[in-house]
């Protein structure tokens, strides 16, 4: 409509296209909050990146030198805490085992509840919550609850994944919130990366986002476990968030040479 209007002057009193566009963008929010909160529109958006993901899964064989969730030399340190970054945590859902328990944190942002019905559309429960806070100390009460119910999963069996660092902070850095669950569980942290030779990464997104592409390679790195000790003080915590971040950090470059090559 608006190439149109373009086509010629605009008669008196009819807006300019700039104009036009006003309206436009009013009448789009003002259908886009209610799609937003519509749970048919979310699970169908859900569920087509679910096919999305599989698809990427199906057509991107793992390269020699890749891990393997199910069994292998990490079976004994199950159940465990899966350590993921933000944005390289997408392809998840599709490699983990079928039938193989697994409980997930997400966010409670809205943005993220797509995140979780996804989640669903492959077996895998989501607790609603945000443990990566910079202190421990001062969890807010949703983070809390959640990192309690991740203690219940792992106490009775069930592997559980986490995204290290923390929303909106610092990227590839990790928060408290991961190393305190290891250290009330008593499990094993597993810094985990996954990744595709086809992708492309969102510059501009906060945690650089990486959206997996299909038709490539894939490869999964899982470093050494990190265990915490019960009694870990504030220094032994911050080294054990150290730890982690750095072993999550070369677990991705090296996830990337598999698939990617020498340079």
């Amino acid at each position: 409509m608006d190439h149109d209007l373009a086509k010629g002057p605009a008669p008196e009193g009819v807006p300019t296209v700039r104009g036009a566009d006003r309206p436009t963008r009013t009448l789009w929010r003002k259908i886009r909050e209610p799609l937003a909160q519509s749970r048919f529109v979310k699970n169908t958006i859900a569920s087509l990146l679910a096919q999305f993901v599989r698809l990427v899964r199906l057509t991107s064989p793992l390269v020699a030198g890749s891990a393997r969730f199910s069994g292998g030399a990490y079976a004994e340190f199950e159940p465990g805490i899966i350590a993921l970054w933000h944005g390289q945590h997408l392809l998840t859902p599709a490699f983990y085992p079928k039938r193989k328990p697994l409980v997930a944190m997400v966010s409670r942002s809205a943005d993220a509840e797509l995140n979780a019905l996804m989640l669903e559309k492959f077996g895998i429960e989501a607790v609603r919550g945000s443990g990566g806070r910079e202190n421990a100390r001062h969890l807010d009460k949703g983070g809390a609850k959640a990192l309690i119910a991740l203690k219940k999963s792992l106490a009775v069996g069930k592997n559980v994944a986490m995204i290290a660092d923390i929303p909106h902070g610092t990227p590839r850095d990790a928060g408290l919130g991961i190393v305190l669950l290891a250290r009330l569980s008593g499990r094993p942290l597993l810094p985990v990366a996954i990744t595709t030779s086809r992708r492309k990464v969102l510059e501009k997104s906060w945690d650089k986002t990486t959206i997996n592409l299909p038709f490539g390679r894939s490869s999964i790195v899982i470093g050494e476990p990190i265990f915490v000790a019960s009694d870990a003080d504030d220094a032994e915590m911050e080294r054990k968030r150290l730890e982690i971040t750095a072993a999550l950090n070369a677990a991705t470059t090296e996830a990337h040479r598999l698939v990617d090559g020498p340079r």
